[in-house]
């Protein structure tokens, strides 16, 4: 296994947008880890203080055409070996925030309660990584507990280029807190290479992100890309050392519930054997069902299954 490095840069960093067409800047083993350096903020995000910007942060800035969405996005990574149908299984093993200062936005038409917050409101929020929290200017001190809210690979290439905004198949702006250091994602693989990037770094973040952002902030983060053959999927599907997590996304978030739940009972008949029926029962009486984000178009929930309830019989073969 390689150790590589991806700075951000203009030349690595694209903004607003996913797209099979982009070129890789980065190709790696499967296997490898890579730790990328990511960006977070549009110039009316900013703080005042220049010096508390990050060096690359203006140029890159100034120097990347930006797309329809507002996220600033590290990669593609190409990972050898990485096929049409394969899986591309992400691991993320280290999260760290590059800065002391985060930012939240209250956009107008935007958010899940428009009609009551008609105003921009823009804040600065001071980040304490010493003690890990972040202090809020009312008074209020907020556990930090990073995570990437927008990463995955490449969309079908017949989608073209697409807004950053919108999470899909391909994984994107999932902005899921239960994403964080030491789970496993499982993306489906949609062209050579994955092309694997990764950006949206938040510092804290509740289910639901109910007013359009998180605190945003700039991340460097540690990935082990790993190609899995073994696995076919439509839809990624994630889980960690305690729990299995299964995706849904709809802009109807009935709809996004649903497809999570579905998504956990074919997982349960995958992975453990179990019958449909019993899967949805054990779902019932054990799993969480969590609303993800409201404000990404297509909304999010996903379903969190602890591994300690899942039945003793043998794992399948190749299953996630």
């Amino acid at each position: 296994m390689t150790d590589h490095v991806l700075a951000a840069s203009a030349s690595t960093v694209h903004w607003g947008y996913w797209d099979a067409a982009r070129p890789p800047v980065l190709r790696i083993a499967s296997g490898d880890s890579v730790t990328i350096d990511t960006l977070s903020g549009e110039p009316a995000d900013l703080p005042a203080d220049e010096g508390l910007i990050l060096p690359e942060h203006r140029a890159v800035l100034a120097g990347t055409p930006r797309g329809s969405g507002p996220h600033l996005l590290t990669g593609p990574i190409w990972v050898d070996g990485a096929e049409p149908g394969d899986v591309l299984q992400v691991t993320i093993s280290d999260i760290r925030l590059r800065q002391d200062w985060g930012w939240n936005v209250i956009e107008p038409l935007l958010g899940t309660l428009p009609e009551d917050f008609p105003q921009r409101r823009h804040l600065i929020i001071p980040l304490d990584r010493a003690a890990g929290v972040a202090r809020l200017p009312w008074g209020s001190v907020v556990p930090l507990k990073p995570f990437f809210g927008n990463f995955g690979v490449a969309p079908p290439p017949h989608y073209g280029r697409i807004t950053s905004i919108i999470p899909r198949e391909h994984g994107g702006n999932m902005d899921n807190k239960d994403l964080g250091a030491g789970c496993t994602v499982y993306f489906p693989v949609f062209n050579r290479g994955a092309l694997f990037s990764a950006g949206d770094g938040h510092a804290a973040q509740g289910d639901g992100e109910v007013c359009l952002s998180a605190i945003e902030t700039s991340l460097r983060g540690t990935f082990e890309l790993v190609v899995r053959k073994d696995l076919h999927l439509g839809f990624p599907r994630a889980e960690t050392a305690t729990h299995l997590i299964a995706l849904g996304m709809h802009e109807d978030l009935d709809d996004a519930v649903r497809q999570a739940l579905r998504n956990m009972i074919a997982w349960l008949g995958e992975r453990n054997g179990l019958a449909a029926q019993d899967a949805y029962t054990l779902c019932s009486i054990a799993a969480d069902l969590h609303v993800t984000q409201m404000v990404d178009i297509n909304k999010g929930a996903h379903c969190m299954l602890p591994k300690s309830v899942l039945p003793p019989g043998p794992l399948a073969a190749n299953a996630a």
